[in-house]
């Protein structure tokens, strides 16, 4: 759909690119259309080669995760600060504010930290709902859980109120990979946001489908563990028209690529091919304010921005249009090869049309 009801999609999501000065209590102010205090940060590096560091505000402004890896919750005074109106603050840590060192930071609104907890559902043959608590934008179709085990079987509630679109979990308590369900491989196909990895087919994570106020995970170390010793974190999300796009494409494996439509024109967009070992290529318009996109990072890697293992100038670039985006080269992580299944998640910059007027191309 061209149309949409969020008008301002930095009401619920904004990137902020930013220079590091080593030092103590360093706001970083977002510039969006409205402030916005986010409720989940992930911020990178680009000019280093450090871990990818997420904060949420359900958990606080202590523990820390890297989707880079699969190390459990960590915490460390030098790092994050706090959550703020208008964006979030830093202290020294090299990972988020090295002097001199040049971050990215994408964010996301949820409740502003507000929880509610879902207690323990009824048993039944294969499942019990585990305790939950959970933070959730309805607007923007986000929400933000933690659980803990209960029975061999467990479903944890996610407060959408429509079936996810896509759930990206961690164990907080293990070293295990960050499991990503992403509705257009359903149920029966495992991705993992810290691995170059194709996934595998199989259920060995969710047995059956979410639906429209639960998901199901099996006995697994990487979702669940049923002795309730291990505690999770899960962000999910439904898609919302002109908002936020959770889709795939195929590849062509040409410099001429598939336009890919999204119905705004995106923020923010990852890309990961689902067919081979390849990196979750991530792109935004702040680090490529015009056309071509070039500037990459993987949600899998340390490596600093266009690394060599994301790819040159010349490779797995984008063009991000003003309803959509196209690939533009035949490389792995984007375009390759021919027939190549390909998932993409994107968040708008501008709705197609907002207000009656349409989006400009870049």
């Amino acid at each position: 759909m061209a149309y949409s009801d969020i008008k301002d999609p930095s009401k619920h999501f904004q990137t902020a690119i930013y220079t590091g000065n080593g030092g103590s209590d360093r706001a970083i102010v977002n510039d969006g259309n409205s402030a916005m205090q986010p409720d989940w940060v992930w911020y990178k590096s680009r000019s280093h080669a450090t871990s990818h560091i997420t904060y949420d505000s359900s958990r606080g402004d202590g523990p820390y995760l890297k989707p880079s890896d699969t190390g459990d919750e960590g915490t460390d005074a030098n790092m994050f600060e706090s959550f703020d109106s208008d964006g979030f603050s830093l202290n020294g840590d090299t990972d988020g504010n090295g002097s001199g060192r040049t971050y990215v930071a994408w964010q996301w609104k949820a409740n502003g930290g507000t929880v509610t907890t879902t207690p323990n559902g009824t048993q039944t043959t294969n499942n019990m709902q585990m305790a939950t608590k959970h933070q959730i934008n309805s607007d923007a179709g986000f929400s933000i859980c933690t659980y803990q085990g209960a029975t061999s079987y467990g479903s944890f509630y996610h407060g959408l109120g429509v079936k996810p679109d896509m759930i990206i979990i961690k164990s907080r308590t293990g070293d295990y990979d960050w499991v990503v369900y992403h509705r257009d491989l359903t149920n029966t196909h495992t991705l993992y946001l810290n691995e170059l990895s194709a996934g595998a087919t199989n259920t060995a994570f969710f047995p059956s489908e979410p639906d429209t106020t639960q998901v199901y995970c099996k006995d697994h170390n990487s979702v669940f563990r049923p002795n309730g010793a291990d505690s999770y974190l899960a962000y999910c999300f439904a898609e919302i028209d002109g908002y936020s796009k959770f889709g795939s494409y195929t590849a062509n494996q040409s410099q001429n690529g598939p336009f890919v439509y999204t119905g705004f024109k995106p923020a923010f967009i990852m890309i990961k091919n689902t067919a081979h070992s390849t990196n979750w290529e991530m792109f935004d318009h702040k680090r490529n304010p015009s056309n071509v996109a070039n500037l990459k990072l993987g949600a899998n890697k340390s490596n600093e921005e266009n690394g060599s293992d994301f790819g040159t100038l010349t490779q797995n670039n984008i063009d991000i249009l003003s309803n959509g985006f196209k690939p533009k080269t035949g490389n792995t992580d984007t375009n390759y090869g021919v027939g190549d299944v390909l998932i993409y998640i994107a968040f708008a910059e501008n709705p197609f049309v907002a207000g009656g007027v349409p989006t400009t191309a870049r």
